[in-house]
């Protein structure tokens, strides 16, 4: 593979891909939608995957036929990220998913950029709380998008903090929508989860320490219809 045609970046997604932080979001939808009279199931939770907080707290209210004014969602959403924070606070090292910072360091040491697309509003808290910020050359989060995946936006402008063409990035997402934004937006896209979930993906692991340097760079090839072992 020649230099003008090699993988440049890798955008990873958060919550399920870095970090187990899905328990957490959990217990505080579930807390808040407890509060408001409504069943919310591990089931239902699956649906809010790569989505921003003020879509998912929309969901939950409309599963329990509840309309709320704007203001009323922006107040319910700041009470489930108060009771959030309150359960991340000690996070550490050992919240890191299998594999990740050991690819993290791997790419690093290749020169490939690194960069974060999530939709989380407290990413950075996340990332300093387990000693992983220093790798990543670019962060957006939902500070930083107005549109929610399956939007592309999250990861064109991880694309465009990178200074980089989306068909030389791997985004790794483990939710249907992240795999449809990043797969909209140009990017090669590696799916972490199932693949009879993630159909749409390029390819899919079951986690990142499956991952390593030679995978990365020969997606580029089935992204681009070569038929590679992987």
């Amino acid at each position: 593979m020649n230099e003008s045609n090699k993988i440049k970046a890798v955008i990873f997604d958060l919550d399920g891909v870095l970090v187990d932080t899905a328990g957490y979001h959990y217990a505080a939808w579930h807390r808040l939608a407890l509060s408001l009279g409504i069943e919310f199931s591990k089931k239902d939770n699956e649906q809010l995957k790569g989505v921003s907080r003020i879509e998912s707290c929309r969901f939950i209210l409309k599963m329990g036929g509840i309309v709320k004014t704007e203001e009323e969602i922006n107040e319910l959403c700041a009470l489930k990220n108060s009771w959030y924070l309150e359960t991340i606070v000690g996070m550490d090292k050992s919240e890191l998913l299998p594999g990740t910072e050991k690819l993290l360091k791997s790419l690093q040491m290749h020169g490939i950029k690194i960069g974060l697309g999530s939709a989380s509003k407290n990413a950075r808290t996340i990332l300093d709380a387990t000693g992983i910020d220093h790798y990543f050359d670019a962060h957006i989060d939902g500070n930083d998008v107005t549109k929610s995946k399956p939007d592309p936006e999250v990861f064109l402008m991880g694309a465009q903090k990178l200074d980089l063409d989306p068909h030389d990035i791997v985004v790794v997402e483990d939710s249907i929508k992240g795999i449809e934004a990043a797969l909209k937006g140009g990017f090669i896209t590696l799916g972490i989860g199932l693949s009879s979930v993630l159909i749409d993906a390029h390819h899919v692991e079951t986690g990142l320490e499956h991952v390593d340097i030679t995978l990365l760079k020969n997606l580029q090839q089935v992204a681009q219809g070569s038929k590679v072992q992987l």
